[in-house]
């Protein structure tokens, strides 16, 4: 039997430059992918340079930081291409600085998202930088298997997301924050999955890639109080248990 793979849940797989060379290294290391995009001209661009990939799933996307520029044809291209894949992303909200000025537009947008995401239930992976509590009741009310990658918000709203029923990527950027154990011990060990967020999350300065997963399953052990072996064991049947839970 193949062993399970770990799942990169969130990586922009067209950003790195040598993509083709970062997917061999991963699949070499027995990682399979989830490569976001940001608009449907990228998810077509990526799908068709990468061709079938066993272990690559292009997910489409329209990132919040871009929704305000999105015509009505894109997202008709949106709609038109969502049966073609098994996962949305990236979407979201983020009202940093960088996006607040776009709020209502994001919003749109991501409504949009969610209800056409609905019959296939598929998969999300999603965008909440200072916009958790809108991103969480949204995800609640919609009641799709979504994933919030790269959570950065309050500790006080990790509970209205469990109740959600929502998971948490982790990357190996997060492992290194201070906030790391507080939210590693909020979150369930059963409501954990992975990421890199490369190449666009660091590792020593340079981009992280897929095949530096075990790292994060690594500092995710040290805080549970258990082993690489346990923890990637935990990883893996949550991967499954959240696929599962799309079909």
């Amino acid at each position: 039997m193949t062993p399970a793979r770990l799942l990169d849940t969130h990586c922009h797989v067209a950003a790195y430059a040598d993509p083709v060379a970062m997917l061999r290294a991963a699949d070499e290391a027995g990682i399979a992918i989830v490569a976001v995009t940001e608009d449907p001209d990228e998810y077509r661009r990526l799908r068709t340079r990468l061709g079938r990939r066993d272990h690559v799933r292009v997910a489409l996307g329209l990132h919040p930081l871009r929704a305000a520029s999105f015509s009505p044809n894109d997202l008709a291209r949106f709609f038109r291409l969502v049966p073609q894949t098994r996962w949305i992303g990236e979407v979201g909200l983020d009202y940093s600085r960088a996006g607040v000025s776009t709020a209502k537009a994001q919003q749109r947008v991501f409504d949009v998202v969610l209800t056409e995401a609905q019959p296939g239930r598929h998969p999300l992976t999603v965008h909440s930088r200072g916009a958790e509590k809108d991103v969480i009741g949204r995800l609640s009310d919609a009641g799709l298997p979504a994933i919030l990658h790269w959570y950065t918000g309050p500790l006080g709203l990790v509970d209205d997301a469990l109740q959600a029923g929502l998971y948490f990527s982790i990357n190996i950027a997060m492992t290194r924050s201070r906030k790391f154990p507080g939210l590693i011990q909020a979150i369930p060990r059963d409501r954990v999955l992975l990421e890199t967020d490369g190449p666009y999350a660091k590792n020593g300065g340079r981009p992280v890639h897929p095949d530096e997963l075990e790292s994060v399953a690594l500092a995710l052990a040290r805080v549970w109080g258990t082993d690489l072996e346990d923890s990637t064991r935990v990883l893996v049947t949550n991967q499954e248990r959240f696929l599962s839970s799309t079909r």
